[in-house]
C-alpha cells in the first residue's frame, strides 16, 4: 500500500528477529531496534502492527523521538492509552490507536451502536484467526463500549441460567455477552446480533484478507499530520 502510493515513502521496517540474509533483496532497509531506524531514517509516522506486549514500549520510544505514530495492534488497557494521550500531547504528537482498520468494520460498529438505542438485549460474537493472541477482540471491545454509552445497562438472559461447562456463556460487559472464536482459515469478523420481541438483527462484518485494513491505514497516515495527542477509533477522522 505504501509503495504504491505515491504520497508516501518507505522509509524502512522493523523486526526485532530480521538478519540481513535476504537484505538485497528487500527495496527498503530493515533494522533490529526502533530506536535505530528513527534516528537513521528519520520518519514522519511509523506503523505498529507488532503484539500487545511490546506496543506501549514502542508508542513511548516513537512519541519521546518526535514520531508521530499510527497503532493496529490491539491489547492496550484505557490506563495505558490514556497514559500516551497525555505523554503525546507533552510532545505535541498526534497518534491514532485503531482496534481495526476496515472501513466497513468501523462502519459495523457505529450500526451497532445505532441499534442499541432501540434493542437493548444484544450479544457479539467475533471470529479470528487461531494466532491472534487477546481475546476478545479489540474490535470487540470497542463495539461494547459503543454500545455500553447507548444502552442503559441490563441483565440479559435468565436470572438462574448456570453453565454446564465454564465460559460457555462468553465473558460478561455491561450485562451483555461477548464470545471469542479462534481458528485457522480465519482473518477477522464479527457479528452483533439484536433480539427483541419476535426479531432479530443481525448486523456482520468480514474481512475477507488483510488488504482490507489498508485504506484506513492510509487514511490515519494522511490525517494524523494534523493531530495533537492520541485518538481512539478510526471513527474520528472519518468525515
Amino acid at each position: 500500500m505504501v509503495q504504491n502510493d505515491q504520497e508516501l515513502d518507505l522509509a524502512g521496517g522493523v523486526v526485532p528477529s530480521y538478519f540481513s540474509d535476504t537484505k538485497d533483496q528487500l527495496s527498503f532497509p530493515m533494522y533490529k531496534t526502533l530506536e535505530e531506524a528513527i534516528i537513521e531514517q528519520k520518519p514522519d509516522v511509523i506503523v505498529d502492527f507488532t503484539i500487545p506486549e511490546v506496543v506501549k514500549q514502542n508508542a513511548e520510544i516513537a512519541i519521546r523521538m518526535g514520531v508521530r505514530l499510527i497503532i493496529g495492534t490491539t491489547g492496550l488497557t484505557q490506563e495505558e492509552i490514556a497514559h500516551l494521550d497525555r505523554l503525546a500531547k507533552e510532545y505535541n504528537i498526534g497518534g491514532l490507536i485503531a482496534p481495526n482498520f476496515a472501513i466497513g468494520a468501523v462502519l459495523m460498529m457505529k450500526f451497532a451502536s445505532m441499534a442499541s438505542k432501540y434493542i437493548s438485549h444484544v450479544e457479539i460474537i467475533e471470529l479470528h484467526h487461531d494466532q491472534k493472541l487477546d481475546a476478545p477482540s479489540g474490535t470487540a471491545i470497542k463495539t461494547a463500549e459503543l454500545i455500553a454509552q447507548e444502552r442503559k445497562e441490563i441483565k440479559q438472559g435468565n436470572t438462574d441460567e448456570k453453565e454446564s461447562i465454564e465460559g460457555a456463556r462468553g465473558g460478561e460487559f455491561h450485562g451483555f455477552r461477548i464470545h471469542s472464536v479462534r481458528l485457522p482459515g480465519l482473518v477477522a469478523h464479527q457479528e452483533v446480533i439484536f433480539g427483541d420481541q419476535g426479531q432479530t438483527l443481525t448486523i456482520r462484518h468480514d474481512s475477507i484478507n488483510r488488504e482490507s485494513f489498508m485504506p484506513g491505514v492510509n487514511l490515519a497516515i494522511k490525517k494524523i499530520q494534523s493531530i495533537s495527542g492520541i485518538i481512539y477509533g478510526l471513527e474520528h477522522i472519518l468525515d
